[in-house]
């Protein structure tokens, strides 16, 4: 069941403009960000309740995907982990197409193993985990039942 509510958009305006391009484009533009793929991740506010809208690096494998809070490094996670954690509900979309995904944090050898395709789709991630002393969180979605 698609997520509803109040959108609110980012106060990044870079990240708000790239998920309003990928959405009214039917998934068709804004689906890349420095040479590589993304997705647009929607998920409901810990503290509004409001949906937000994140582009972020494809990480895919046999239809799950990850999302890696990486925050280029920085020492605080990024505010749609908080999301997830209070929320494991989430809507994707991988150009045109649009699911619900049910979301977990990945912890040991599921983590390294989605980490590795993470870095392998975005080799920067790698960078980001060396400047920071917190572990990056790694979500996996898993697509709910149509």
């Amino acid at each position: 069941m698609p997520l509803q509510g109040e959108y609110e958009p980012s106060t990044s305006k870079w990240a708000r403009d790239q998920a309003e391009l990928y959405e009214s484009s039917g998934g068709t533009k804004g689906t890349m960000l420095n040479g590589r793929p993304v997705i647009i991740l929607t998920s409901i506010g810990a503290t509004s309740g409001k949906l937000r809208k994140t582009a972020l690096m494809r990480v895919e494998h046999e239809g799950d995907y990850a999302v890696i809070g990486s925050r280029g490094g920085s020492p605080k996670h990024p505010a749609w982990v908080f999301n997830l954690r209070a929320n494991p509900h989430v809507e994707l979309q991988d150009g045109p197409t649009k699911r619900d995904y049910s979301v977990r944090e990945a912890s040991g050898a599921e983590r390294d193993e989605w980490w590795a395709r993470a870095v392998e789709a975005y080799p920067p991630y790698a960078n980001y985990q060396k400047k920071t002393e917190r572990l990056i969180p790694v979500f996996v979605l898993e697509p709910l039942e149509d």
